[in-house]
């Protein structure tokens, strides 16, 4: 199996002025980023207008929503969204879906919050419109004469996964933490869900991307060590996780520009990952990561 060259993306969750958001998106192209993402939360910025503008200001970034919430949107009036997006960037368009999982933004969009297996069958049913949507667009008024984008989904569950390795380009691993019992290495967790992916997408395993999503970059620009290294706001999403446990997240790179590179390297090949996504936040730190692996 040829090995797969990394992409790295960035997901920033304001936009600001049409000036400033488009001054951030040069600034992600001009660090070395392949992808731009945009997440789908009220009170965040509406991903598809964003989208668009972030294109417009650049020349080879590429655009992506990491993830939609599917049960905000109906799959016809969300192919006509990401049949013109995907026309209004020239094609640089990559749809990341999830099943939802945060209760009060159904409510506050006064949609009632399905039970978790609910929530999936409803991707793979938006999963399966789409997919016929884009498949016979000239039956399709409101999808434009292109081939659908790439399709990410997003998720850690059976289902969800096994959902992903049939149907989808890309699968996305979010935070672990939640997932990681005490006792238990995190890493540990990662190979568990590949394993899981490849078993379901079976031939199709060679094809598919793997998407991990980074919570945390901590870096040791003056080489201290692992216990010089602050970890307090990773803390706070994962207080039943212990200090080591943390520092084995794969969702949490830290150490020097040249450690987080070698443990890059080891996830493409130990877990064929490739693609690593992190906040805005992290933006500056791990493009020196990113320079180290190009």
């Amino acid at each position: 199996m040829p090995t797969r060259p990394f992409r790295f993306g960035v997901s920033m969750t304001a936009t600001g002025s049409h000036e400033a958001w488009q001054a951030k998106a040069r600034q992600a192209e001009e660090l070395g980023y392949d992808v731009l993402h945009i997440p789908d939360h009220l009170g965040m910025s509406a991903p598809f207008p964003a989208l668009v503008s972030a294109a417009d200001a650049t020349t080879t970034l590429r655009v992506g929503t990491l993830v939609l919430n599917s049960g905000f949107y109906r799959p016809a009036l969300l192919a006509r969204d990401i049949a013109d997006t995907d026309q209004l960037t020239d094609g640089r368009l990559e749809v990341g879906l999830g099943a939802g999982c945060v209760g009060a933004e159904f409510h506050a969009a006064e949609l009632a919050y399905p039970t978790a297996e609910e929530r999936v069958d409803n991707l793979a049913h938006t999963v399966a419109e789409l997919h016929r949507m884009f498949a016979t667009p000239e039956q399709q008024p409101a999808v434009r004469q292109r081939p659908g984008p790439p399709l990410l989904l997003a998720g850690l569950g059976d289902r969800l996964l096994r959902l992903a390795a049939r149907e989808a380009d890309i699968v996305g691993f979010p935070i672990m933490a939640r997932r990681t019992p005490p006792g238990l290495d995190p890493r540990q967790v990662l190979a568990d869900r590949v394993d899981h992916v490849r078993s379901e997408a079976g031939a199709r395993f060679g094809r598919l991307e793997l998407n991990l999503f980074v919570s945390a970059v901590v870096l040791d620009d003056a080489n201290s060590g692992p216990d010089a290294l602050d970890l307090t706001a990773v803390h706070r999403t994962a207080p039943n996780l212990t200090r080591d446990q943390i520092l084995r997240l794969p969702n949490v790179l830290a150490g020097t520009v040249e450690q987080i590179a070698e443990t890059l390297n080891g996830y493409r090949d130990t877990y064929r990952v490739t693609y690593f996504s992190v906040l805005e936040a992290h933006m500056a730190d791990f493009a020196k990561v990113i320079t180290q692996l190009r």
